[in-house]
């Protein structure tokens, strides 16, 4: 497998939500969990997606508020990727187009080559594949480090970073990463298989119809 085709970091132990999916038992919650105890009562605490403060292609701030309330799916790409962002941007589409009437969705791309890929560029890059006037899908930016930060394992729990002997001189998972509303992440997809990609559609609706039932 070339190196531009990551594997996403150890959090795949738990192997693809797709293996999962297809069990009547609700999505797991994934990521390291920690048991505390208070006042004799042990409680759970999941992984979370940590704060954030990006800026979107309408130079709109994007935090975890943005997403308050919300199911979402989060990736990483650049503008310039010559390998596999284009084949992820078009499955991102499908979820786009199925979803984008939900008020209870939402989808957040991180950008890893911020210098090139500013606010204008990402407002024309999202024109350019469709994406006009809708506040659904959100394409950020912002600092390198902290960026790359979040797609650690203290956030998405996928590779991400600068490697100048890939093509394009960076290195990403190409996960979709379903999380959500208290920001847990409850799935990985591989958003270069239209089929992975089904699943992830079948997994957001049964994540929405958990949140329904309570």
């Amino acid at each position: 497998m070339k190196k531009h085709l990551a594997v996403i970091t150890l959090v795949f132990a738990f192997g693809f939500s797709a293996c999962n999916s297809q069990k009547k038992n609700k999505l797991p919650i994934l990521g390291r969990t920690d048991y505390v105890e208070v006042n004799g009562t042990i409680d759970t605490i999941y992984h979370t997606i940590p704060d954030y403060s990006f800026v979107d292609q309408d130079s709109t701030e994007v935090t975890p508020k943005t997403f308050e309330n919300k199911v979402y799916v989060a990736d990483f790409f650049f503008g310039t990727c010559p390998t596999i962002c284009p084949v992820m941007k078009q499955q991102m589409l499908r979820i786009y187009d199925r979803f984008k009437s939900n008020p209870e969705f939402g989808i957040i791309s991180h950008t890893i080559d911020p210098d090139h890929d500013t606010v204008a560029y990402l407002k024309d890059y999202s024109e350019r594949i469709g994406i006009m006037d809708n506040d659904v899908w959100h394409f950020v930016t912002g600092k390198k480090e902290e960026i790359y930060d979040l797609g650690t394992a203290a956030g998405y729990m996928v590779q991400v970073g600068e490697d100048a002997s890939a093509e394009g001189g960076y290195i990403h998972s190409g996960a979709f990463i379903l999380v959500d509303k208290e920001r847990r992440v409850r799935g990985f997809y591989d958003g270069t298989v239209a089929a992975d990609v089904d699943i992830l559609m079948n997994d957001i609706d049964r994540l929405l119809s958990e949140y329904e039932k309570k």
